[in-house]
């Protein structure tokens, strides 16, 4: 397991060394995805095989220091994210294939659903790099639920040579949909990257809600399919629910389509707090104060039952099913009446918000990054020998 302060070192350069030719690149554009493959560059760097960085520039302002990838050798793609997510694919499409041909790394990884990571794995397809993904087999069965995110999924897992499943159900999917890729089940590393920042996973169950008429929520909502009517059902199932007395702190997403919206739906309300994008570490401990959760996030969905923090889902459909398996989310889409059922209901009964609120690790231990990188050492490996074996 990693902590936090060991983030910057691993596998760092040597004084007076040299650094050989990076075997294996990684793609990143969005803050998920330097959150999730933090780990699995210093898992690969602890093992002697420090990556490259293909940062596209999809998310504005990513930082790679603050997500402790400062010390890695990165090319930026300059390809900020556009209105129309089939544009940006094709320009990270183009922009990673310059890269890798002068480069020729002997792996690409992408991490998740992402218009990069489509991008990125067309463009090593194009190529033929061998790809791997990170976060396989997440399914909701629904092309529009997420759009277009669930279309990205399956095509990278179609084009994956090496798939890391974060769960046994993921890696199922991938089974039954005949993959032609190998399969492994290893965790998701956002669970390594949130053990880094909150400690020892799962974490002590909270001996909290002393005050049965009190209750404080955290909220964020930015996918594209609750833009329009259903950040409206949002805002004003939020209003209900402060004239009640509940505190409720809305955290704003960078995407200004999303933040210019809440602002107009809320921003004059003074029982609920409108705050800046935090960094992951303050999102983190945003979490641990809240006694229930409301979101549409992927990474909420996977770090609030090891955190041991109630939460509804503001989604009809999740390609994350196992926290609804163990009791510790709800779905509840962005239907007022639906979410403030489900919120009164869990304000009179404590003891149903306690049950929810056991921690659990339905994603992963914390140890998903080293078991990816060894993986990639063996396919490495094995295609080294393969070659040697053409020549000889």
């Amino acid at each position: 397991m990693l902590d936090r302060s060991s983030l910057g070192n691993i596998g760092g350069p040597k004084p007076g060394g040299t650094l050989r030719q990076s075997r294996i690149a990684l793609v990143i554009g969005t803050r998920p995805e330097a959150i999730k493959l933090s780990p699995v560059a210093h898992a690969l760097a602890a093992i002697g095989e420090r990556p490259r960085l293909l940062v596209t520039g999809q998310h504005p302002g990513l930082e790679l220091a603050d997500h402790g990838l400062a010390g890695f050798d990165a090319t930026p793609l300059a390809c900020p994210g556009q209105t129309d997510p089939a544009v940006h694919a094709d320009l990270v499409r183009s922009a990673a294939k310059r890269v890798l041909a002068f480069h020729k790394p002997d792996l690409l990884i992408v991490q998740g659903d992402t218009s990069s990571a489509l991008g990125g794995a067309l463009a090593a397809k194009e190529l033929n790099v061998p790809l791997a993904h990170v976060e396989a087999g997440l399914r909701s069965f629904d092309t529009s639920q997420p759009w277009p995110e669930e279309e990205n999924r399956v095509t990278i897992d179609r084009l994956a040579d090496l798939l890391f499943a974060p769960t046994t159900g993921n890696a199922a999917n991938l089974r039954r949909e005949g993959t032609a890729g190998l399969v492994f089940v290893t965790g998701n590393p956002g669970i390594d990257t949130l053990a880094a920042i909150a400690g020892p996973l799962p974490a002590k169950k909270r001996q909290r809600w002393l005050r049965p008429r009190t209750m404080h929520l955290l909220v964020t909502c930015h996918r594209r399919e609750a833009w329009g009517e259903g950040l409206e059902h949002v805002a004003e199932t939020l209003l209900a629910l402060a004239a009640e007395g509940m505190t409720i702190d809305v955290m704003l997403h960078p995407n200004p389509t999303v933040t210019q919206t809440i602002w107009a739906l809320l921003g004059d309300r003074s029982a609920i707090r409108l705050i800046a994008p935090l960094s992951h570490g303050a999102m983190v401990k945003a979490m641990r104060r809240a006694d229930l959760i409301l979101s549409d996030s992927g990474g909420m969905q996977e770090e609030a039952p090891a955190l041991g923090v109630p939460l509804l889902v503001l989604r009809d459909k999740t390609e994350r099913p196992e926290g609804l398996m163990r009791g510790a989310a709800e779905l509840v889409g962005t239907d007022p009446a639906r979410i403030l059922a489900a919120v009164r209901r869990l304000r009179q009964d404590r003891a149903e918000l306690r049950r929810m609120a056991t921690p659990a690790m339905p994603y992963g231990d914390g140890r998903a990054a080293p078991r990816i990188a060894c993986h990639c050492l063996a396919f490495l490996a094995n295609r080294d020998s393969n070659r040697q074996s053409l020549r000889a």
